[in-house]
């Protein structure tokens, strides 16, 4: 009994320490900027991997981007989905202002340097909150 309780308490802690947040992961309502990447070798796990590597470098030393996801296309074929990219990334930000300053900060312009010989075509789509809210879902 007493094994069942240290089990449980085990349980717990390891449950709460896990869904514990940062900053990062707490996502910003105001303005989202979401970007796919259509890469000229899309097959190429060398090049995928300096990629991610260098995504990785970015967003971590943003210091603008708040959330920030990266994604490959996940097999859902259907008419409405388009899933010829190669990766896309979801980033928050406060603001427009501080997304337009994240444009120009060096991470940024370094990742755009290391990794631009990589994709033939790239779409960003900006938003803006429409109600300023944010529906969430326990699972």
């Amino acid at each position: 009994m007493k094994r069942a309780i240290y089990l449980l308490l085990f349980v717990v802690l390891i449950s709460s320490c896990s869904s514990k947040s940062n900053k990062n992961d707490i996502f910003d309502k105001t303005f989202v900027h979401t970007v796919f990447f259509w890469f000229k070798n899309p097959d190429n796990l060398e090049e995928r991997a300096a990629f991610e590597k260098s995504l990785k470098k970015f967003l971590t030393n943003s210091k603008y981007a708040k959330t920030n996801f990266i994604g490959t296309p996940a097999n859902t074929p259907r008419d409405v989905v388009d899933s010829s990219y190669t990766y896309s990334i979801i980033i928050t930000f406060k603001s427009k202002e501080e997304q337009d300053l994240y444009q120009q900060e060096a991470s940024h312009l370094l990742f755009i340097e290391e990794s631009k010989h990589l994709w033939e075509k790239v779409v960003v789509y900006d938003s803006y909150s429409v109600s300023g809210d944010v529906i969430t879902f326990d699972v």
